[in-house]
């Protein structure tokens, strides 16, 4: 069975049609290339054939992109010399579109092709989007829950099927900016005034069909194959489009900081492209698309942020249990985590009781959702209809009585042990006796917490990340006695309110914190050192994350960083590691400096909250020392503060699964998103290198470094862990 059939009718039009029957949503595989260009072939030969429309199987959408899958293993199948079979691979698929494109037109006078027409029924992104861009003309129907863009560079590689090319051509670099540099997604009516599409419609078929039936030869010239082409905004020897790619490699880099390989390669092409002709561009683009499948960061990007994700969120490790979905949900707790809980929750259709000790703090919580939608309504995404929807799904309330009928509880109260104890006894008085019971918290042991349950095994922790609306992870947490039904609740629960799930076993900061806090820590630990504060920040971003550990800590509230210290060295005693960084952090919370919400931390603020800049006195609380880290050392001290700790969490039992490691530390805290997580990092720079690395990092700096015994091993033995080393890697 192909995925394009072809069907041609009285009237003279061949129509083709994609339609992956195994999936729901079409993506193109290596066959489907070859069934593509076997329909065109036959189209445009067929001499009674007068117009051609592209179009998808399926009702609401035209393709979700290449299959990421066959894209992963592309360099692998490849042959013995990679980069010459990807470029092969790359050129004969171009050579394909611009069959589409140039539709059997003589190539001297541009007349006698055939009109192409594409029909998107909804979603078309990727080379779901490049295909219509080779094309003549696009419909799309009127479909607002339609996407339409290029994502690519959001995992890793960028359009480098001619959508790159074409898309710079049509609007011009600066236009095209924030659909190739930014992934940004459109609906049809965006889309068709951006210029992305040409038409939108009630019967989008009936109306490509009357088009390439009455397209004349100047009307699919496209046109960078005229003569006298100049390109929107000017190309970069015009003095317009020169300041244009000034700015746009400046921002790039700005916001890249040189650690995403994809975004500079992108803008490569676009530049290099625009001062050659069309079909030459086309090959510089293939190039560096070529230099990013090499690099092993797209491979890495492409496992974690895809596949990985995927397979997670499709339920990977769930255990073997009927399904869980949850219909009523009981939230405990109506602050801002509660509150958030209770808008993902209530918007994914469940039902939701939101409970507090006071009346007007459970209404607030409830207005919190009330404002999410307000604000969609004002950016005309959601209607008043949805909005009406969702808040009559939440019930504000402090009575617990009403929590009869809950199959799951949340409870998301003060992070106290004996406070969570009280709720988690009450509450399990009034539910029904198969209730799971979740208890939502970010450092406290759910083993502990569980010993409030007489129902040990329905009892588990469910760890959300701040602001939940927005956040992607979501840290499930065993504790010793929880059962396969709870894990598979909260995981179907999860998949419910449209999140991405990982499953760790019960141990201090479970798997995100305990990575999370070693980074800010050795940040904070490097100012008492007197390494200058915007190195530290600086390596950071250099690195790839989003925030250097100082602005985290500020973010996150150094009263909180205080809180955790205080509670982690009773637990912990004499052993407890970080004495060094608790001088800079309780001396800062004496002094009132507490952070963003405060407006003074280790930054300035303005008095709208608005960062200024460094603290002006840091330096004179914590000179700079005379000589000064290289930048390699800094980025590494910071890097494997986090690494060794996703190592050792493996090592332990903590992590399962290093895909979880991967997806998680990306989702969760932003980890340096070009390496794919920790255990993908580790695999590019080898186990050897960072084995030799954390030896002399913990000579010089403390046994924290010290190499992991499975690091080690790995070294010794040439391993890896996507190699079979790792535990269930894909």
């Amino acid at each position: 069975m192909t995925d394009f059939t072809l069907t041609k009718d009285a009237e003279g039009v061949a129509t083709i049609t994609w339609d992956v029957k195994s999936r729901s949503m079409n993506v193109l595989s290596l066959q489907g290339w070859e069934d593509l260009d076997t329909c065109v072939t036959d189209a445009l030969a067929d001499a009674d054939v007068k117009g051609i429309v592209i179009t998808s199987g399926k009702p609401d959408s035209f393709a979700g992109g290449m299959d990421l899958n066959v894209i992963a293993k592309m360099k692998e199948s490849a042959g013995d010399d990679p980069a010459r079979g990807l470029m092969d691979g790359l050129m004969a698929s171009h050579a394909i579109l611009r069959k589409i494109e140039r539709a059997g037109m003589d190539p001297k006078t541009l007349k006698g092709g055939k009109p192409v027409a594409c029909v998107l029924p909804g979603t078309a992104l990727g080379i779901g989007f490049e295909i219509p861009l080779a094309c003549h003309r696009i419909f799309a129907a009127d479909n607002p829950k339609a996407k339409i863009g290029l994502p690519e560079i959001m995992v890793g590689i960028f359009p480098g099927m001619g959508g790159t090319t074409r898309l710079a051509r049509k609007l011009g670099a600066m236009a095209a900016s924030p659909f190739l540099l930014e992934g940004k997604l459109s609906d049809p009516w965006k889309a068709k005034a951006a210029g992305l599409i040409d038409e939108v419609s009630a019967d989008p078929m009936a109306d490509a069909r009357e088009w390439v039936l009455s397209a004349k030869d100047a009307d699919i010239v496209k046109p960078w194959d005229q003569k006298g082409y100049k390109m929107p905004g000017g190309a970069p020897y015009h003095p317009a489009g020169f300041m244009t790619f000034v700015g746009a490699s400046a921002m790039v880099n700005g916001k890249t900081q040189g650690a995403f390989p994809a975004a500079k390669a992108l803008l490569s092409a676009v530049y290099e492209g625009a001062l050659v002709p069309f079909d030459t561009a086309l090959k510089i683009e293939a190039r560096w698309f070529t230099h990013v499948l090499m690099n092993p960061s797209s491979e890495a990007m492409i496992r974690s942020l895809f596949i990985n994700k995927e397979a997670l969120e499709k339920g990977a490790n769930r255990p073997d249990a009927p399904d869980q979905k949850v219909s009523k949900v009981g939230i405990l707790g109506a602050g801002m985590m509660g509150a958030g809980i209770a808008y993902v929750s209530a918007n994914a259709g469940i039902e939701v009781v939101l409970i507090d000790r006071e009346q007007a703090a459970a209404d607030k919580g409830r207005a919190y959702s009330e404002g999410i939608l307000d604000k969609g309504i004002s950016r005309k995404k959601v209607t008043e209809e949805k909005k009406t929807e969702v808040l009559g799904r939440i019930t504000a309330t402090t009575d617990l009585d009403v929590l009869k009928g809950c199959d799951l509880i949340v409870e998301a109260v003060f992070e106290d042990m004996g406070v969570k104890a009280e709720m988690t006894k009450a509450v399990e008085a009034i539910v029904g006796d198969d209730c799971i019971f979740a208890t939502n918290t970010s450092t406290l042991p759910i083993t502990e917490l569980a010993k409030a349950s007489v129902r040990p095994a329905q009892f588990i922790g469910i760890h959300f990340f701040s602001p939940v609306d927005k956040m992607l992870l979501v840290e499930i947490i065993k504790g010793a006695e929880t059962g396969d039904r709870a894990v598979a609740k909260a995981l179907d629960f999860v998949r419910q309110i449209r999140k991405t799930p990982i499953v760790v076993n019960d141990a201090r900061f479970f798997y995100a914190n305990r990575c999370i806090i070693p980074y800010i820590n050795e940040g904070i630990r490097m100012v008492a050192e007197g390494v200058n504060p915007s190195l530290i920040e600086n390596a950071a971003k250099q690195l790839g994350f989003p925030l250097g550990p100082l602005q985290l800590v500020d973010e996150t509230s150094i009263d909180l960083g205080v809180k955790i210290a205080k509670a982690t060295r009773a637990a912990m005693g004499d052993a407890y590691p970080d004495g060094a960084v608790d001088e800079v952090l309780f001396a800062f919370a004496d002094a009132g400096r507490l952070g963003k919400k405060s407006n003074a931390g280790f930054y300035d603020y303005d008095d709208k909250g608005k960062r200024q800049g460094l603290w002006s006195e840091l330096g004179t609380r914590y000179p700079e020392a005379e000589d000064q880290p290289d930048l390699h050392e800094v980025q590494n001290r910071l890097m494997f503060a986090q690494v060794l700790e996703a190592v050792r969490a493996l090592e332990e039992d903590v992590l399962l699964d290093i895909r979880e490691g991967d997806v998680g530390a990306i989702l969760g805290w932003g980890f340096a998103p070009w390496s794919g997580g920790p255990f993908s990092w580790l695999d590019i720079v080898g186990a050897d290198w960072a084995a030799e690395t954390t030896g002399r990092l913990a000579e010089a700096h403390g046994p924290r470094f010290a190499t992991p015994a499975l690091l080690s091993k790995m070294a010794a033995k040439g391993g890896s862990f996507y190699g079979g080393a790792g535990k269930r890697a894909a």
